[in-house]
Order: C-alpha cells, then structure tokens, then sequence
C-alpha cells in the first residue's frame, strides 16, 4: 500500500518528465548543499565558467530543503525536488524519483539535502571530467568539469574545518574549490541562497540571503564582499525597526555596527548621527554630518524632511544648527 501511494505521489512528476533534452544549458560547475546544524539555516553556493549560474542550479525552500542541479543541468530538479521533500520523501528517495524518469540523468550532477540534514547526491556516468562529490555530516560537496579530482575533497575538508555563520562556511568551501583550480575554464558567476529552518509563508522573512553575481572575473572575491554587504545592511534594517518602536538606544548600536563594517559609507554615517540627534548628542553628530554634507548636500535636504515622519524628533532651534553646518 505504501509502495502505490508513494507512485501515486510521483505522477505529476512523471507526466512532466520529458523536459530539457536540445535546451538543456550547459552549466559544469562545483557546487555545495548544507546545513547548520546551531541554526537550522540550510543553503547553496555555486561558481562556475557560466554567466548567472545562481539563476539555473541553486534552489532552496524555507522549513524544507535547497538543492543544486548542475552539469548539463535540468532545471526542473530544483522546484521538483524540493516539491517531493515538501511532500514527505527523504532526499535520496526524491533523488531517485526524478533520476528513474530522465533520459539524461547520466549527464546530471544533483545534490539534495533536507531540514534534517539528510543528503543524497549523484554523478552522472557521462559527466565530464573531472567529476565527482563527497557527503558528509549536513552537507554534500559536488564538482564536474574541474581541472582536477582533488576539488571536492578540498570543499569538504573546508567546509568541516571552518567555523562560525554558515554563509562563511559555505564560502570557505568554494574558496577552496579555488585553491584547487577549480573549473578548467575559469571563473565568471556564483551565487549563495540561504533559507530558514521554518517557513512562515513570507518570502521576505523565509530568505535570509540571496546574492548573485553574474559576471565577473572574481566573482568569489565579490560575492564575499556582498555577504560583507548584506551583513551591514542587516544591521541597517534592525536600526531602522528600532527607530520606528521609538527606541533610539537600540537603533544607535545597529547603526554603529553597520558603520563599523563599512565605515566609508555615508548612508551608514548618516542614519548613525540622525539617531545621535535623537539622542541629544549634538556634539558627536555635528562633525559627521557636517563631512556628509560637504559631500553632498542633498543630505541637508533630507534631513530637513524627516521631523515630517517624525525619524528625526529634534527641536527648531536643534534642526537650525544642524542645517548651518
């Protein structure tokens, strides 16, 4: 009985089976599925010789799983493969679903991996060299096309040895990858997808990261830099809740925190000395704005326009001396 419902449940899939055969893109690239194991986030992270290759092999859903679909890659192994974990199958019971059904699946390289930390992954037979992967403890490690066959050992051991976010793991590995020579073609994207353990049916709130770059000659220098980036801005949109709650103590400190990562940048000064203001510290905004404006006054001018939604609660004679520097 078990046996029928489970084939009953992978009809959908069957019926649709027969896609990507002549438009199949052909994206050889590594690539690493995992999980942490504190947090219960689960993510992806690719590079390859490909323009926007996080558009075609990573997908990830919140409370459920993420997978890469690489090598001559079937795209549909993404939101099928996540749609049959969401359902109740083990990854590797997914996997094979989809494999038993695909006239090219020895073209394919898969990794799957769920909200248990459950992976399954496959090399196909005709991938091309070199080509392979490793599965450990709440991640799996796959290449193909690479310089050399040392790659996905090197991602493994990276990955396992570094600590901390799980988006600095994730990097490690592909850093890795790098050290190894990664793709015998070169570098050109890469890509990094995050989720949360649990879904709350909100997009917004089900991503904690999403970071593309598509063409680049260092797109893993610059992917790191982004995460940098999203770091920063994620203390940006923790100060800004603290302000609209009113609590201009809490907002200081996540502004000072993104200005701490990205000193250089003005939009992170600004708001820091706008919650000074509001804090009734003239004395440690004025230079800061004052730099802000001889930059740009049109930060004047915005400024002056926040008493309106009430961001900036200073008085008249405060906003004078403020519009004078």
């Amino acid at each position: 009985m078990k046996q029928l419902l489970f084939f009953i449940m992978l009809i959908p899939f069957f019926v649709q089976s027969q896609i990507y055969k002549k438009s199949e893109p052909f994206t050889h690239t590594y690539s690493i599925v995992a999980l942490d194991e504190e947090t219960g986030e689960m993510g992806v992270a690719v590079q390859s010789h490909w323009f926007s290759v996080g558009s075609l092999v990573i997908y990830g859903e919140a409370g459920v799983g993420v997978v890469a679909t690489q090598s001559l890659v079937n795209p549909s192994y993404g939101p099928k493969g996540l749609a049959l974990m969401k359902q109740g199958l083990a990854p590797q019971q997914a996997l094979e679903a989809l494999l038993m059904n695909d006239e090219g699946q020895a073209y394919r390289q898969v990794a799957m991996l769920n909200k248990d930390g459950l992976t399954a992954t496959h090399t196909g037979k005709l991938c091309i060299d070199e080509a392979g992967h490793k599965r450990g403890k709440n991640y799996s490690v796959q290449a193909n096309m690479m310089l050399k066959n040392t790659v996905w050992d090197a991602m493994a051991r990276a990955f396992e040895n570094t600590s901390g976010k799980l988006e600095h793991r994730l990097m490690a590995a592909l850093k890795a990858a790098e050290r190894e020579q990664g793709d015998i073609r070169g570098q050109q994207s890469a890509a990094i997808l995050i989720v949360n353990p649990t879904a709350t049916g909100n997009s917004w709130q089900d991503v904690k990261m999403e970071l593309r770059v598509e063409d680049s000659e260092n797109p893993i220098e610059e992917l790191e830099r982004l995460i940098k980036v999203h770091e920063a801005y994620d203390f940006m949109n923790k100060g800004d809740m603290a302000m609209e709650a009113g609590n201009s103590q809490e907002a200081e400190t996540m502004y000072l925190n993104a200005q701490n990562l990205f000193p250089e940048n003005i939009e992170m000064q600004y708001w820091y000395a706008i919650n000074l203001l509001n804090n009734k510290d003239f004395d440690k905004a004025e230079p800061i704005l004052k730099s802000i404006f001889e930059k740009d006054n049109n930060w004047k001018t915005l400024t002056s326009r926040l008493l309106k939604s009430k961001i900036l609660t200073i008085s008249s004679e405060t906003l004078k001396k403020v519009l004078d520097l």
